[in-house]
């Protein structure tokens, strides 16, 4: 289980780094109101995305036991980010963002739960 969550985390700091370097996937991210690649205020979300996700990664390996242990709460922590992106995917305006995010967003915050808990 922890595996499969840390490839998902790890697929999507990927997608962030794409976004970065200037993957034309607007439509897909970031309440979808972009077509192409992001300016550099949206970039610069990316780039803070990738360090907060980085941060569930540990977080999460350490209540694994996986990691050197961090405070328990970091491990809730996690588990609150996740849950707050799975509701702004579910309620994003944009339809492609949703079909894409909302569902995978959705097994990533079950897997945190079942690992955390």
């Amino acid at each position: 289980m922890i595996y499969l969550l840390c490839a998902m985390l790890i697929g999507v700091i990927g997608f962030q780094i794409a976004l970065i370097l200037g993957a034309p996937w607007g439509r897909i991210t970031q309440g979808g109101q972009v077509d192409g690649a992001l300016p550099l205020s949206g970039r610069i979300v990316a780039a803070v995305s990738i360090l907060i996700l980085g941060a569930v990664v540990l977080a999460v390996l350490s209540a694994d036991g996986c990691w050197p242990r961090w405070p328990r709460w970091t491990s809730w922590a996690a588990v609150i980010v996740i849950f707050v992106s799975t509701v702004l995917n579910w309620i994003t305006p944009s339809a492609p963002e949703r079909r894409l995010w909302a569902p995978t967003m959705t097994v990533m915050l079950c897997l945190t739960t079942a690992v955390v808990w």
